[in-house]
């Protein structure tokens, strides 16, 4: 397998091993750096910033005047591009913080259940709706400049909860097998199922074996597995394999054919197809807009 020769910029964070999280607040006329990742969980907050570009692991959205965004894989790189946005009064808030913020006993307390929810499904990104940004957005608005630290912290985790009610309102943004996520379910069947197709997507996967390896005739678990995933499980399939072969246009020089076959998807007109379909790109497209945003370090 070919491997691209640039990288992804590895940012090197401001964050001290003495505080609990930083904070950076600037107004600007246009989105300059570069796609990046990091090891700090992220939360960034963009104002008067339509028609600015999102690209979070194979997400890429144009976002209207308000977006918010929590990041939480680890070197799951994303950028905010100048793309088609015109404002001269940019807002935007980025605070980073350390996984360690919360240490293993204190997160997992009762209390803190839908913040760990929401910190788990964020390693894939998450952008939140706008009923979300106006719940928090008078304490985003202040955070910067609140002058007594032990105050600041406890705004910001109150941040944090009121984002975690909105959890299941956020949108996801990277697939799971590009951000190298493993998938979890509260069923044992779909799980399951779901490391097989992560271990097989390659070959042909045929529903009856799925539904025997979980005892249920197929159009029972069919049902089941929408039911338990919220996904179609053909649609599933699609998705996993798409995330793959993202992840190698983005760091390969292999051909979109021999990617299209690697993948699982026995057609390259169908892979074509499919792929423009979900990203509005050619795979073609796909790879050279990504990689002229990537710098050599």
């Amino acid at each position: 397998m070919g491997i691209a020769q640039n990288q992804i910029i590895h940012e090197i964070t401001p964050l001290s091993d003495k505080d609990c999280f930083y904070i950076a607040e600037r107004y600007k006329t246009q989105f300059t750096y570069p796609i990046h990742s990091h090891s700090e969980f992220e939360l960034n907050f963009t104002e008067n910033a339509a028609g600015v570009r999102r690209i979070v692991g194979d997400s890429v959205e144009v976002i209207g005047d308000y977006d918010l965004v929590l990041i939480t894989g680890k070197d799951l790189e994303h950028v905010w591009e100048q793309h088609n946005c015109c404002s001269k009064e940019i807002r935007e808030i980025t605070i980073q913080f350390s996984s360690d913020l919360f240490f293993k006993d204190f997160i997992n307390k009762n209390q803190f259940d839908s913040i760990r929810e929401m910190l788990e499904k964020a390693k894939k990104g998450l952008a939140f709706p706008m009923p979300a940004i106006l719940k928090v957005y008078g304490m985003l608005d202040t955070l910067a400049s609140e002058k007594q630290g032990f105050y600041a912290v406890i705004k910001f985790l109150t941040i944090l909860y009121e984002l975690s009610l909105y959890v299941d309102q956020a949108s996801t943004l990277s697939s799971s097998s590009f951000a190298k996520v493993g998938i979890h379910s509260d069923s044992r069947r779909v799980q399951k199922v779901q490391e097989y197709i992560n271990s097989h997507y390659k070959e042909e996967i045929r529903l009856n074996i799925l539904a025997d390896m979980v005892g249920m005739t197929s159009v029972s678990f069919s049902r089941f597995f929408k039911l338990r995933t919220g996904k179609n499980l053909s649609d599933y399939i699609i998705d996993i394999r798409l995330g793959f072969a993202i992840r190698l246009l983005v760091d390969s020089t292999m051909s979109i054919a021999e990617i299209c076959y690697e993948c699982g998807f026995n057609n390259l007109s169908n892979f074509n197809r499919i792929f423009k379909k979900k990203k509005a790109c050619s795979p073609k497209a796909f790879r050279e807009n990504y990689r002229k945003k990537k710098k050599i370090v």
